[in-house]
């Protein structure tokens, strides 16, 4: 059994370590200030994959939507043993709600892998956490979804049986594929990059990249010369736009997301009154009568 698995990625703001400089006074993320990383949930799709591949065989396509910078999540995944990858950019794909996004990469994957078996990406992004892009996805691609993720039992006679967690228990869900899968942070422990392939990688590039790249390879002297060159060494980090998509323009980007935000609050933590108590079984009591009269206990 040879698996044809498509693993929807996307490089996200880290929000770990979120400081004043992380917003701007208009209330929206400044991500120039915030670190791009790998969606995390993300890495966890990608490694439910490589197992599969490792256990069955097959292929593993990576697909990312987003500006070009998002191409190192595409490198990462070749990193980390993806077969091919491709960069869904465009500006005309900008300000994409969950609706437009879902409906841009449901023809991106029935251009790049139309005869899928198994889709596969991470339950939500920590930028956004709607958790609605994957279950999207798949009703637009018309095949069954099963999210919450968490591990799959068996492949056999065109059927998957799934473990899904979630904060009330499992279940162990069967479906035939292709079928989309949301995958949960405790499915999996992310392998790390190989070493060798980071190696033989390092310098793979999407189009928007070869000029830079054109530095560090002072032998070939034109852009045509080193694209070729990538190419022939699976080093070339392929795009597609929205003129090779099968699309109704209408329904992409800003002009296709009927999500508006009406209002934006900064909340901006800071320091109150600050009352010392002594640990004395009289203070203890004296602070559990004040909770009380605050309505904070009882």
């Amino acid at each position: 059994m040879e698996l044809k698995i498509v693993v929807l990625v996307k490089q996200v703001p880290d929000t770990k370590n979120i400081t004043g400089e992380a917003m701007k006074e208009d209330g929206t993320v400044n991500r120039i200030a915030l670190p791009a990383i790998y969606n995390p949930e993300d890495l966890n799709a990608l490694e439910m994959a490589l197992q599969l591949k490792d256990r069955y065989g097959g292929e593993v396509t990576v697909l990312t939507m987003g500006p070009p910078k998002a191409a190192q999540v595409l490198r990462e995944s070749l990193y980390r043993g993806a077969d091919q990858v491709a960069l869904i950019t465009d500006r005309r794909f900008a300000g994409a709600d969950t609706l437009a996004t879902s409906y841009t990469l449901t023809a991106a994957i029935r251009k790049i892998v139309p005869d899928f078996d198994l889709v596969l990406c991470g339950r939500q992004a920590i930028d956004g956490d709607t958790a609605q892009v994957g279950p999207q996805t798949a009703e637009k691609l018309g095949v069954p979804q099963i999210t919450y993720a968490a591990r799959i039992d068996s492949l056999e006679n065109g059927k998957i049986t799934v473990r899904r967690e979630f904060d009330g228990g499992h279940e162990l869900v069967r479906a035939r594929y292709p079928v989309l899968l949301t995958v949960v942070e405790t499915a999996n422990e992310p392998r790390p990059p190989k070493a060798k392939k980071m190696m033989a990688l390092k310098n793979a590039a999407s189009e928007f990249e070869l000029i830079d790249r054109l530095k560090k390879y002072p032998e070939f002297t034109d852009i045509d010369t080193l694209r070729n060159y990538l190419k022939q060494k699976g080093f070339y980090i392929p795009i597609v736009t929205a003129d090779e998509l099968d699309i109704d323009m209408d329904r992409i980007g800003l002009g296709g997301s009927p999500t508006k935000v009406k209002k934006i609050n900064s909340v901006v933590l800071s320091g109150g009154e600050l009352k010392l108590f002594e640990t004395t079984n009289e203070s203890v009591r004296s602070l559990i009568n004040e909770l009380v009269e605050d309505y904070i206990l009882g």
